[in-house]
């Protein structure tokens, strides 16, 4: 019973949540508990309890870098482009043997992980008001987060939001 309470009130704030946060996945996020108070999303990784490892680029291997530009959407959100030097999306190849110039990217808002890119355009339907923090990682077919001098390869930009107002009614 104690069980079954918990699986009920997690996904009821999991949902919750995914509605406040119109940026994450569209489908309600399931969060499984282990009983001891740890919590994972249902085909997702709990970004504190579960890291993918890194993979440091060798010496005479040519870098990969990574920019982000964000476009306001002519309708409505936010058109984020991935620019790459030195690395490819590949799709393809995920969870196979890793290859320091091929992968896809993670992308995170907030310091929340939204999804992985691979493709050079995402759109974000929209943004929270305020400062908002978008970063790109460069990662490896077996997902690990790519580094160059013990530094992770990414982009990082800031979008500040404007507060929307309440539309008026008219009478």
């Amino acid at each position: 019973m104690k069980q079954h309470l918990l699986f009920c009130l997690t996904l009821l704030v999991s949902t919750n949540f995914t509605v406040l946060s119109s940026v994450r996945a569209m489908t309600p996020e399931i969060l499984i508990s282990d009983g001891e108070g740890h919590h994972s999303q249902e085909g997702q990784h709990s970004q504190e309890g579960h890291h993918h490892g890194t993979l440091e680029i060798p010496d005479g291997e040519p870098i990969p870098s990574v920019d982000i530009m964000v476009y306001p959407d002519a309708e409505r959100g936010w058109n984020l482009e991935v620019q790459l030097e030195n690395f490819r999306f590949a799709p393809e190849n995920i969870n196979g043997e890793n290859e320091i110039s091929e992968g896809h990217a993670h992308l995170y808002l907030n310091d929340q992980q939204v999804t992985r890119l691979y493709g050079n355009w995402y759109h974000l339907p929209e943004l929270p008001p305020g400062r908002n923090e978008i970063k790109v990682t460069l990662n490896a077919n077996q997902h690990e987060t790519l580094m160059h001098d013990g530094e992770p390869i990414e982009a990082t930009t800031i979008v500040e939001v404007d507060e929307v107002e309440p539309m008026q009614m008219q009478n």
